[in-house]
């Protein structure tokens, strides 16, 4: 196998994987929406809300918005040695008080712990009015993204095959007028091979030869080459968060080698 890192910046990673098989890409493709841990609110107390929204819907965006994660400082909460009462081990807390016309952003969230400062600061909650506040307090937890969507770290991971597009050497004038049909700069005739100009526009492709029924351009993917996409929700760093992934995937591989060898 060979990895090529197209992109490994901020919340974006892109890689080229080579030598592979598609089975393995998509189990790291599903330890990242299922397994990667990261911390998200679990526990809201609210002391005073007399804006427009009720509780529970203060509650649920809450949830949603992206904690600043670090794996090494903190456990599960039922694993801890505090035995689930909430310890700075595996609870961070957060303070929020507001009041006046104004919009209420995730950066009005005060950590407990500087170093749990949230990053992603203009994510609306509420919309304040006059006269009106709100008052509430916080607790961050770790869990996955098997157990609900606010623990899921990774943003719709995907993986495309690489293509080749090969038209019929005997009819390129057929060829040369079904690019002229298409939109512009999509394709590019090279020899006896059409070369997307953005390859994410394959589905474009694909969409016009399916629908006129083109049989002298075939499209040919291979499996064995494929590029990976990923985004994070800004909770951790898209290298950290495949950094995390590859990690537990391999301590589920040993695992389940160690578990044949009892058979």
């Amino acid at each position: 196998m060979k990895v090529k890192t197209v992109e490994l910046k901020g919340n974006r990673g892109v890689l080229k994987i080579e030598d592979t098989d598609v089975y393995f890409v998509n189990s790291l493709r599903r330890i990242m929406l299922a397994e990667l841990p990261k911390l998200a609110i679990d526990d809201v107390i609210i002391y005073d809300n007399t804006s427009a929204l009720f509780d529970e819907l203060i509650a649920h965006r809450l949830g949603l918005i992206p904690i600043p994660t670090d794996l090494q400082l903190l456990t599960f909460r039922n694993e801890c040695k505090c035995e689930g009462k909430g310890c700075p081990s595996c609870t961070v807390r957060y303070t929020l008080s507001k009041e006046g016309e104004g919009t209420v952003f995730s950066g009005d969230l005060q950590p407990e712990v500087q170093s749990f400062a949230i990053t992603e600061t203009k994510i609306p909650i509420v919309e304040l009015m006059k006269d009106q506040r709100v008052i509430l307090e916080v607790e961050a937890v770790l869990g996955r993204g098997r157990d609900h969507a606010k623990w899921q770290v990774v943003l719709a991971p995907h993986y495309r095959m690489e293509t080749t597009i090969v038209v019929d050497k005997k009819r390129i004038a057929d060829v040369k007028a079904v690019i002229e049909e298409l939109p512009k700069d999509l394709v590019e005739l090279k020899g006896d091979k059409l070369e997307l100009k953005d390859t994410s526009k394959l589905a474009i492709l694909e969409s016009y030869l399916d629908k006129n029924k083109v049989d002298f351009i075939s499209i040919r993917k291979d499996p064995t080459n494929l590029l990976f996409t990923f985004e994070t929700d800004g909770s951790m760093s898209a290298k950290t968060a495949l950094q995390e992934s590859i990690s537990i995937l391999a301590k589920k591989y040993e695992t389940f080698r160690g578990a044949l060898k009892d058979l």
